[in-house]
């Protein structure tokens, strides 16, 4: 399933062969990590650049966003398992449940950062504050509830 295994004390569980719901890439997002152990934990507004190439057809949904200071991204995490229970986290040592984390290990690995919008060119927005893998799968973009300048 992935080309991660499990850590000291980790458990895992057969998952069923069925499909509920069925999503729509909507683009690819581009960072500069290519492997999970050099992705950051957690996003940054002072990261790096990181860009959303969204296929062309969404250039038009993005209208509006230009004037918004931050937004809310989700994506799939393509490369993580999906049938771990219990994981060991690397900063703690501890075992605890898939659902007491923000790990990328997880029943329906969708991520979400919140991002700093550096602007809008075309199709592609470049943000700052993302952590996930290079050529991450993109899902939606919504704008942040807390923050907006327009």
């Amino acid at each position: 399933m992935t080309e991660y295994g499990l850590r000291a004390n980790e458990e895992a569980v057969d998952l069923p062969d069925r499909a509920d719901a069925t999503l729509r890439f909507i683009g690819t997002i581009r960072t500069p990590w290519k492997d999970r152990k050099d992705c950051p934990r957690q996003g940054s507004f002072d990261g790096p650049d990181c860009t959303l190439e969204l296929d062309d057809i969404w250039q038009p949904a993005l209208a509006g966003l230009e004037a918004r200071e931050t937004l809310e991204v989700l994506y799939w995490l393509h490369k993580s398992r999906r049938d771990v229970l219990t994981q060991n986290p690397r900063h703690t040592g501890r075992i605890t449940g898939t659902f007491n984390l923000r790990s990328p290990v997880r029943p329906n690995p969708i991520g979400l950062s919140r991002v700093a919008l550096v602007r809008v060119d075309g199709p592609n927005l470049v943000v700052r504050g993302l952590d996930c893998l290079d050529g991450t799968p993109l899902l939606d973009i919504k704008p942040d509830r807390c923050h907006h300048s327009a």
